[in-house]
C-alpha cells in the first residue's frame, strides 16, 4: 500500500486528503485497526521519531504522549515510586514494575494529564499486555509501535468499540535525506533534521559550577530530544528520565519558560500529600479528577473547595492548598533539568527556571547577553551547557 485515503485534512471541509509515498514505494506502516486521520498521522510520525531517537540515545524503552503535533511528555521506562504511581493514577496496575514500557507510558501520560486527554501514543518497543491495559482505560486517539504482542493487540482492538487507531511502524524505515512541504502552493525543501543528540551535546559547560552527574546528562538528553519534535518556540523541563513540562509554540522565550515551568510545578504538586489524599467521590471519573486536581492546585475557573462546589467532587470538604504551602513545597525541589530550543535572550528565563527547581540547563547560546545569562546561573549555583544547537521545529 503506497497511499491511504483520509476522511479529510486538518478540518472536515479540507477534502480530498490522503497520505502517500511520492516515489511509489510502500508506506512504512500498517494500520491494524481504526482509520487514523490527517492530524493523527502527523502526531504518529512525529512521536515515532521522538521515541526511536530517545531509545537509541538512552538505551531504555520509552513512550511519548502527543497532542496537536507536540509532546505533552516523553519518558524513559524507569520504575515509579509509590507516590508517583498514585499521582499518575497507576497504583492499581498489577505487574507495572515488570514492564519498563508500561512504566514509560505511565510517566508520559501522567505528566500533564489534562493536555494528554485524547492523546496519540508512541511506543519505542513491542506493546505488551500491561501497556495495552494502561492504554485501554485512558481517553486516547491511537498508538504507534514497532509491534504488538497478540494479547496486547486483542486488548487494544476492544477500545472505542473496535475503532481505536492502531498503527504498526516499520522500525527499519529510513526516510529520504531531503524533505518537502507545501505552503500556499509553494514547495519548501530542506535537509532532514537528523542531528543525533547525546552526551556530546551537553559537554560544553560555561558556568562556574561544572558538576553535571550522569542523571542530569540523561535528563538534558530527554529534554533536547523532546524539543526536537515540539512546535517552536519551546522550553522543556525534565526530571528522573521524563519531560515534566513542555512550553510549546510560544512567541516569547520567557513565555515558554513560564508555561513549561507552571506545568512542571503542577506535576510536582500532584505529589503533594494534600493532593494525594483528596477525598474524591467514588463516582467521579479519571478525566474529571484530573480537572479537579488542576483546579485545586492552580485555582483556575472555580474554587473546588468552596461551599456549593466541593459537594460535586468530594465526600468531605478538603482543606485548601495555600499559596504559602505550594511555595514551600516547590522551594524544596532541585535537580530539575531544562532544555531550550534556542538561546535565552534575557536572564529572566533563568530566574523563572530556578523557581521550579532547575539546576541544569542546556541551550544553544549565541545571544549578545550570554554573559548576563551565565552570571545569573552562577549567582544561583546552576550548571549551564551551551551546545550551539538550535532545535526549531515547524
Amino acid at each position: 500500500m503506497n497511499e491511504f485515503e483520509l476522511k479529510y485534512g486538518c478540518n472536515p471541509h479540507q477534502k480530498p486528503a490522503r497520505v502517500f509515498m511520492a516515489d511509489g514505494s510502500d508506506l512504512p506502516f500498517e494500520i491494524l485497526c481504526g482509520r487514523p486521520g490527517y492530524i493523527n498521522f502527523l502526531d504518529a510520525l512525529n512521536s515515532w521519531q521522538l521515541v526511536r531517537e530517545l531509545r537509541e540515545a538512552c538505551g531504555l524503552p520509552c513512550a511519548a504522549s502527543f497532542k496537536h503535533v507536540s509532546p505533552t511528555s516523553a519518558a524513559l521506562g524507569l520504575p515509579l515510586s509509590p507516590t508517583l504511581k498514585k499521582a499518575c493514577f497507576v497504583d492499581d496496575i498489577e505487574g507495572l514494575d515488570d514492564s519498563p514500557l508500561a512504566c514509560a507510558y505511565a510517566r508520559a501520560r501522567g505528566t500533564d494529564r489534562m493536555s494528554s486527554f485524547g492523546d496519540w501514543v508512541a511506543l519505542s518497543d513491542t506493546c505488551d499486555k500491561t501497556t495495552a491495559l494502561l492504554l485501554k482505560r485512558e481517553v486516547s486517539d491511537g498508538v504507534i509501535a514497532p509491534d504488538y504482542t497478540p494479547e496486547a493487540l486483542e486488548i487494544l482492538k476492544t477500545k472505542r468499540k473496535g475503532n481505536y487507531n492502531i498503527v504498526k511502524m516499520d522500525p527499519a524505515y529510513v526516510p529520504a535525506q531531503l524533505e518537502h512541504k507545501q505552503v500556499f502552493g509553494i514547495t519548501f525543501e530542506q535537509g532532514r533534521n537528523d542531528i543525533r543528540i547525546g552526551a556530546q551535546q551537553v559537554s560544553n559547560i560555561v558556568t562556574e559550577n561544572k558538576d553535571l552527574p550522569e542523571s542530569a546528562v540523561r535528563d538534558l538528553i530527554v529534554a533536547l530530544i523532546t524539543l526536537k519534535y515540539t512546535q517552536s518556540n519551546s522550553v522543556c523541563y525534565a526530571k528522573d528520565g521524563q519531560a515534566i513540562g513542555v512550553g510549546a509554540g510560544q512567541q516569547s522565550r520567557v513565555h515558554c519558560t513560564r508555561l513549561a515551568g507552571s506545568k512542571a510545578d503542577t506535576w510536582h504538586l500532584r505529589q503533594h500529600e494534600k493532593v494525594l489524599s483528596l477525598p474524591f467521590l467514588p463516582t467521579l471519573g479519571r478525566p474529571d479528577r484530573d480537572n479537579v486536581i488542576d483546579g485545586y492546585i492552580n485555582g483556575n475557573e472555580e474554587d473546588v473547595t468552596a461551599d456549593g462546589n466541593w459537594q460535586k467532587y468530594f465526600t468531605v470538604q478538603p482543606e485548601k492548598l495555600t499559596a504559602e504551602e505550594k511555595r514551600a513545597y516547590l522551594d524544596t525541589l532541585s535537580g530539575v533539568a531544562l532544555g531550550s530550543d534556542a538561546f535565552f535572550p534575557f536572564s529572566d528565563n533563568i530566574e523563572r527556571a530556578y523557581r521550579s527547581g532547575v539546576t541544569y540547563i542546556a541551550q544553544p547560546g549565541g545571544s549578545i547577553r550570554d554573559d548576563l545569562v551565565i552570571k545569573s546561573c552562577n549567582e544561583r549555583g546552576m550548571v549551564m551547557v551551551m551546545n550551539g544547537l538550535r532545535l526549531f521545529h515547524h
